[in-house]
C-alpha cells in the first residue's frame, strides 16, 4: 500500500512540473521570447544583482557543471556582455562583472518576466491570487534547504475565515498523528460553532498564533461555569514546535483568566497526546480525572487537568 502510494505521490510530483515548465516558457528555446536559454538567463540575473561575482560563486549558487559555466561565459564574452577584472585583494580572481550591452539585456528579460508575471496575476481573482501566492511560499518553505528557522510570530484574536482553519488543521493534524476519524471533526466544528453562538467576548477569547501572515497554532478559552475557565483546542503546527509558541498560548490563557477574576482553568485531552500533557504539566496543571473511552475510531483514555488560580 505504501509503495502504491508513493507511486501516485510521483506521479503527481511530475505532472504538476511537467505543466508548471510549460506554464512559464521552459521548453521553449528562449526564455522570454529571447534568445537566451534559461540558465543563461539566470546568470545574467545573477550577475545584475551583485556587486561581486566570481565563477566559483555562479558554480555554488547553480550547483552547475564548471566546463557548462566556462562555455556560457565565454560566450558572454564573444557577445560582450561580460568582462572579466582582476580582483584588487586577490590577483588570482577574475571578477565578473556585466557590460552595458549586458545591462541592457538583463533590463529586457527583467522588464518581460515582471510584465508576464503581473499579467498571470491579474487574470485572477483576489482570493485565487492569495491561494497560488501562498501554495509558491509554501513549496518553497519545504523545499528550501536553506529556509531560516522561524524565530518571530505574533498572537491575535481571530478574525473570518479563523474558525474553518481551526476545524480543518485539528482535522488533519489529529488524524495524520493519532489516526483520529472525521468524527473529531466534527467535535471541534461543535465547539466552535457553540463558541461563535454564545461566547462573552469580554470572558471568552480565541488567539490565533501567525508568523508572516501565515497561522501557526490556536487555543481558546471558554467559561465553564462557576468562575471556571476552560482552556480547548491547543494546537501548533507540527512545522512550528519547539519554538516555544504552545508554552506563550497556555500563557496567554493564564493571563486572560486571572484577569477576569476565574478561580481555575481546567482541560480536557487524552493521555496519548505527550506533547500537549507536558506543555500542561510544566504550566502547572494537575490531572484530577482519568476514564478509558471509545471515539474517534481509536481506545483512548481522556483525562481532565486542573489549575487553581486562586494567590
Amino acid at each position: 500500500m505504501a509503495e502504491h502510494k508513493l507511486h501516485e505521490d510521483v506521479a503527481v510530483f511530475r505532472r504538476f512540473n511537467r505543466f508548471y515548465t510549460k506554464q512559464i516558457g521552459l521548453l521553449t528555446q528562449g526564455l522570454l521570447n529571447t534568445e537566451f536559454p534559461l540558465t543563461q538567463a539566470r546568470i545574467l540575473y545573477e550577475l545584475a544583482h551583485r556587486d561581486r561575482s566570481t565563477a566559483s560563486d555562479i558554480i555554488s549558487e547553480f550547483n552547475i557543471d564548471p566546463g557548462y559555466l566556462s562555455r556560457i561565459l565565454s560566450n558572454f564574452e564573444q557577445e560582450g556582455l561580460v568582462r572579466k577584472i582582476p580582483s584588487k585583494s586577490d590577483s588570482r580572481l577574475r571578477l565578473l562583472k556585466l557590460t552595458s550591452r549586458g545591462h541592457k539585456s538583463f533590463a529586457v528579460l527583467n522588464e518581460r518576466s515582471a510584465k508576464e508575471a503581473e499579467t498571470l496575476l491579474l487574470s485572477l481573482s483576489g482570493e485565487d491570487r492569495h491561494r497560488l501566492l501562498r501554495a509558491m511560499q509554501t513549496i518553497q518553505n519545504i523545499l528550501d534547504a536553506e529556509s531560516k528557522p522561524m524565530t518571530s510570530y505574533l498572537f491575535r484574536t481571530h478574525e473570518p475565515g479563523d474558525i474553518g482553519w481551526i476545524v480543518y488543521r485539528h482535522g488533519t493534524v489529529y488524524s495524520q498523528e493519532y489516526g483520529f476519524d472525521e468524527t473529531f471533526d466534527a467535535l471541534v466544528a461543535d465547539i466552535l460553532v457553540q463558541f461563535i453562538r454564545k461566547h462573552d467576548p469580554r470572558r471568552e477569547r480565541i488567539w490565533i498564533a501567525e508568523q508572516d501572515g501565515e497561522r501557526i497554532g490556536s487555543v481558546m478559552i471558554v467559561d465553564a461555569g462557576d468562575r471556571v475557565a476552560q482552556l480547548r483546542l491547543l494546537l501548533v503546527e507540527p512545522k512550528a514546535r519547539g519554538k516555544g509558541i504552545g508554552r506563550r498560548l497556555i500563557d496567554e490563557c493564564l493571563k486572560f483568566s486571572r484577569r477576569n477574576q476565574y478561580r481555575k482553568i481546567k482541560l480536557w485531552t487524552q493521555s496519548n497526546l505527550a506533547e500537549a500533557r507536558h506543555l500542561y504539566m510544566k504550566a502547572g496543571f494537575e490531572m484530577v480525572e482519568a476514564s478509558p473511552h471509545k471515539s474517534f475510531g481509536q481506545d483512548l483514555t481522556a483525562e481532565v487537568w486542573e489549575l487553581s488560580l486562586n494567590g
